[in-house]
Order: structure tokens, then sequence, then C-alpha cells
């Protein structure tokens, strides 16, 4: 049992370490195999397929992520009858960074993981992550909405839309801006740093008034 276990792990840490740096289209079971040092029936043995292997990769940080999340909404909203935007983007922070507690870099490995899937249209990822992490993600946009009523649920689709896009692109590329803040501006910054950049940016975009057809023409 012990010896499968190990196998399973082997083959998990292997497949996240290739899905994060080429992607999942570009990442083969024979890659993946390679770098585990195991044999192809031991992937199908343990996890069936790929798109089981890819969902297996991101539970393991969405299991502790999205717990953690909902715990960070509900003090939030304990301590506030009405927090504002930036108030549950930094919600947002403990828990992503609780993730380098669970793996060594967890935090940036997740959010290159989420970017993938973004970019790649994994449409079988995003039914996984909906359909067992959805509270989750419901509890997020209850608390942006709480915090800017106004804002239709059209128009919140968008604006959340448009924020996983620029979190996960900025978090895609985070060790190319650490390497730049250092190189650049002699500025050492850490991942958590990047992430306490970001937020503020979101947040006052998604609490911006709707501009009219016609502003900025």
């Amino acid at each position: 049992m012990l010896a499968r276990a190990d196998t399973k792990h082997k083959i998990l840490d292997a497949a996240e370490r290739l899905f994060a740096e080429r992607g999942f289209a570009e990442t083969s079971l024979r890659a993946i195999t390679s770098k585990a040092d195991v044999n192809l029936a031991s992937v199908n043995y343990h996890y069936g397929s790929k798109k089981e292997l890819i969902r297996a990769v991101v539970a393991r940080y969405l299991d502790i992520f999205i717990p953690k999340l909902i715990e960070s909404l509900e003090t939030l909203h304990q301590q506030h009858e009405r927090p504002t935007l930036q108030q549950v983007f930094f919600g947002l922070v403990d828990p992503l960074l609780a993730l380098d507690e669970h793996r060594h870099n967890g935090t940036s490995t997740f959010l290159q993981l989420l970017s993938r899937g973004f970019i790649e249209n994994q449409g079988h990822l995003r039914w996984f992550i909906t359909s067992h992490y959805g509270h989750g993600l419901d509890a997020f946009t209850k608390s942006v909405a709480i915090a800017e009523p106004t804002i239709s649920k059209e128009e919140m689709f968008w604006r959340l839309h448009f924020t996983l896009g620029t979190v996960v692109f900025t978090m895609a590329s985070s060790e190319a801006l650490i390497s730049i803040a250092e190189n650049d501006f002699d500025e050492k910054i850490r991942i958590e740093d990047v992430i306490l950049r970001v937020i503020p940016f979101v947040a006052a975009g998604v609490g911006r008034k709707a501009p009219t057809s016609t502003e900025g023409l």
C-alpha cells in the first residue's frame, strides 16, 4: 500500500511540474511517466486518463484554498456588514499564501496551473472546478456583490472575468516580474508582494463606474 501511495504522489508531483511549465496540452503522458520514473500502466491504474490526472493535480490545491477562502470571507463579514471591494479581494491573500505551506512555491504553481487552464480553454477543468468547488466561487462572488450591489450580474461576470485574466497573467509571469523588480529597480520582492500589488488594481477595476457607450471616444 505504501509503495502504491508513493507511486501515486510521484506521478502527481511530476505532472504538476510539467503542467505548470509546459501546459496541459503540450505535456504528454509519456513525459510524465518519464519524469516520475513509472510506467504508463501506473498512471492508468491510479488516474485512468490524462483529464483525471489534470483534475487531481488542481484538486490538491483547491482542497486547501477553497475552505480557507470561505473561512476568510466569513470572518470578513462578521467584522463588516458591508466590506469594501479591497477588503473582499484582500480576503484572497491568506488562502493563496497558505498554499506555500502546503507545497514549495505552491502559490505560484497553483496560479500557473489556473493560467494554463484559462489560456488553453480546458473545458473539462472548468466543469470540474465549478462542479466540485462552486460553493467557494459563489461565496466570493456574493461577497463582491455585497460590496458593490449596484453592479449587474452580467457586468459582474465581465469584470470578474477580466480580473481573473489579470491575476492569472500576472502570477504566471511572477518570476519574471520579481527579477525585473530586482534588476531594474533594486527592489527585492516576494510572491506575496506581487499579490499585494495586484489586488488594489483589480479591486479598483471591478468597482469602477461603468462607462456609457460614448465615454472615452
